[in-house]
């Protein structure tokens, strides 16, 4: 079992910028997938970025140049900052972790966008 825990979350003006942070614990595999979703009031959950053991880093395209995911492997925390936020960006955002053949999430956080 892997546990995620989601902070930063909260509300910002738009142009503004947030960090949310996910502290993963329990029996995390080397070989892992952590990223970032977030689902708006009334649309499905979609994907926003995420890294792998290996490296790579994905984007949608609606955040790239805008927000950045990083991690601190010592602390098995994930990062998301999130900077030039815009009104559409206002979703709840989750942690998606996947690790030896199963998926976890976080509880999410929410995040406004509003002037």
């Amino acid at each position: 079992q892997v546990q995620l825990v989601e902070s930063g979350g909260g509300l910002v003006q738009p142009g503004g910028s947030l960090r949310l942070s996910c502290a993963a614990s329990g029996s995390i595999f080397s070989i892992y997938v952590m990223g970032w979703y977030r689902q708006a009031p009334g649309k499905e959950r979609e994907f926003v970025a995420s890294t792998t053991s290996g490296g790579r880093i994905n984007y949608a395209d609606s955040v790239k140049g805008r927000f950045t995911i990083s991690e601190d492997n010592a602390k098995n925390t994930v990062y998301l900052q999130m900077n030039s936020l815009k009104p559409d960006d206002t979703a709840v955002y989750y942690c998606n972790h996947i690790s030896g053949g199963r998926e976890y999430w976080g509880q999410g956080t929410q995040v406004t966008v509003s002037s």
